[in-house]
C-alpha cells in the first residue's frame, strides 16, 4: 500500500506529454497551446479613431461651444478599411469612421454627436474635448514581438479571438488524450434494463463518461466487460490498442472474480502500486503498458471511482496534455470533518463564498456506497490521517470538481 503523496508522485513519473500537433483556428476550442504565440504585429497597427466623428487639429477648435462654435472645411471621408489621402491643415478636418486610419496632422477626433453632422461641404463643431481625444494610438495595446499567449493555456473563445485578431489560420496545440473506459462485472445492467434478482444498474459507464466530457475529452470508447477472464483480456486489449490513458471500474479487489490486476499483467501492463491508503478508493491499480500507457483500474463503487478520478486521472490528464493539474484551495469547516485515523480521507462537498470567507461543508451522506450524496457536491474535502475529528472552523483542503465554479 501507497500513501496518497508516494501515489501522485508515481503517476507523474510515469506520465509524459504526448506531443503537439498543428490545428486551424475553427478546432482550437478546449486545446491546450503547446508554445508561446508572439504578436505578429503591433495593435492597434496604426493610429486610428476610437468613434465616428471629425479628426481635426486640437488648436482649431479649443474654444467651441454651442454659443460659439468653430466651422471647418471637410476636405474628405475616411472610412474604416481605406486610407486617408490627404493630411489635415488648420481650418480643415475630415469625416473618419471608427476604425479608420488618423490622417497625418490631425491629433483629436470629435464625436459625431458634437457637431452639425456629416454630408455637407462645412461643420459646425460644438464643443471641444481634450487634447487627443477618441484617439488608438498605434501599439498602445499590444508590441510587435510581445507575447500574447502563454504555453499551457486552454483555448476558450477569448483566445481564440486574440489568435484570430492576429491573422493566425492555425495553432500548434498538445494532442488531445484519447481515453478508453471498461466497466467489469456480472451483476451490472444498463439504465433502461428491468432490474431482476441482486442486479444493479452500471453507474459507473455514464458518469466515468461524462467525468471525461467535463474535461473537454470524448472517450473513444465505453466498454463493458464480464467477470469472464477471455472476455475481459479481449476488451481490455482492444481498448488499450485504442487510447493514451485506460480506466476500468470494477473487478480490482480481491475477490474471487477479480480478474482486471491478472488480465492487465498478461497484457503487458506493469503495476507501479496497487492500494492507496485513503478512505475511500483504497483499492487503487496504476500501471503502464509496454508502451507506455497510463492504466487506471478504479474501485467499483462509483463514490470510490468519483475520488478517484479526480484525484489522480484528472493530473495524469493534465500531464498527457502538458498542462498544470488543477490547484486545490483552502477553506473553513463550516461544520465538522470526520477525519479517519489511519487513512487519508476524501469526502465529497460543497464550497461557497459568504462575507468574503471561503466556507465548506461535507455532503450530508458520507459513506462510500452513498450515491447520492455527489448530488450538489461542486468539491473534494480531503485530510491527513487524524485521531480526532476536525472541528469547525477548521481549514482543510478542497478540490473542485471539474464541472463546477465557486458561488456566494
Amino acid at each position: 500500500m501507497v500513501s496518497v503523496k508516494e501515489a501522485h508522485s508515481l503517476i507523474r513519473e510515469s506520465v509524459a506529454p504526448l506531443g503537439a500537433e498543428e490545428m486551424p483556428l475553427a478546432e482550437l476550442q478546449g486545446r491546450v497551446l503547446a508554445r508561446d504565440i508572439a504578436a505578429p504585429f503591433a495593435l492597434p497597427r496604426f493610429t486610428n479613431a476610437a468613434m465616428d466623428g471629425f479628426a481635426l487639429k486640437w488648436e482649431d477648435i479649443r474654444h467651441a461651444s454651442e454659443e460659439s462654435p468653430v466651422l471647418l472645411h471637410v476636405t474628405q471621408e475616411v472610412p474604416a478599411g481605406r486610407m486617408p489621402h490627404l493630411a489635415v491643415v488648420s481650418g480643415c478636418c475630415a469625416e473618419i469612421m471608427t476604425g479608420a486610419p488618423l490622417p497625418d496632422g490631425a491629433d483629436t477626433v470629435v464625436a459625431f454627436e458634437e457637431s452639425s453632422g456629416f454630408g455637407s461641404a462645412f461643420v459646425e463643431i460644438y464643443r471641444a474635448p481634450k487634447k487627443g481625444a477618441n484617439v488608438r494610438h498605434a501599439a498602445e495595446e499590444v508590441v510587435m514581438g510581445e507575447t500574447l499567449l502563454l504555453k499551457g493555456t486552454r483555448v476558450s473563445p477569448s483566445e481564440i479571438a486574440v489568435l484570430a485578431s492576429f491573422g493566425f489560420s492555425s495553432a500548434l496545440v498538445m494532442k488531445k488524450p484519447r481515453v478508453s473506459i471498461v466497466t467489469v462485472g456480472d451483476e451490472l445492467l444498463m439504465p433502461g434494463e428491468e432490474l431482476s434478482g441482486s442486479k444493479i444498474y452500471n453507474c459507473n459507464h455514464f458518469m466515468l463518461e461524462a467525468l471525461c466530457r467535463s474535461l473537454g475529452m470524448e472517450p473513444v470508447c465505453v466498454r463493458h466487460a464480464p467477470d469472464d477472464r477471455e472476455a475481459l483480456r479481449e476488451l481490455l486489449a482492444l481498448s488499450l490498442s485504442e487510447c493514451d490513458l485506460l480506466i476500468t471500474a470494477g473487478g480490482i479487489s480481491t475477490g474471487e472474480y477479480d480478474y482486471v490486476q491478472e488480465e492487465l499483467a498478461a497484457l503487458g501492463v506493469v503495476k507501479k502500486f496497487w492500494s492507496v491508503s485513503q478512505k475511500p478508493g483504497k483499492p487503487l491499480y496504476f500501471g503502464c503498458s509496454g508502451n507506455g500507457t497510463p492504466v487506471f483500474s478504479l474501485p467499483g463503487n462509483p463514490v470510490s471511482a468519483l475520488v478517484c478520478f479526480v484525484e489522480y486521472c484528472v493530473p495524469a490528464l493534465c500531464s498527457l496534455e502538458g498542462k498544470a493539474a488543477p490547484e486545490r484551495v483552502a477553506a473553513e469547516l463550516a461544520e465538522p470533518f470526520p477525519a479517519d485515523k489511519k487513512r487519508h480521507r476524501f469526502l465529497p462537498g460543497k464550497v461557497w463564498v459568504e462575507e468574503g470567507r471561503l466556507l465548506c461543508r461535507i455532503s450530508p451522506r458520507v459513506e462510500s456506497h452513498m450515491i447520492t450524496s455527489l448530488a450538489g457536491s461542486n468539491c473534494l474535502l480531503d485530510a491527513a490521517p487524524s485521531p480526532e475529528t476536525l472541528s469547525a472552523g477548521s481549514r482543510v483542503s478542497c478540490l473542485m470538481l471539474p464541472w463546477s465554479v465557486l458561488q456566494p
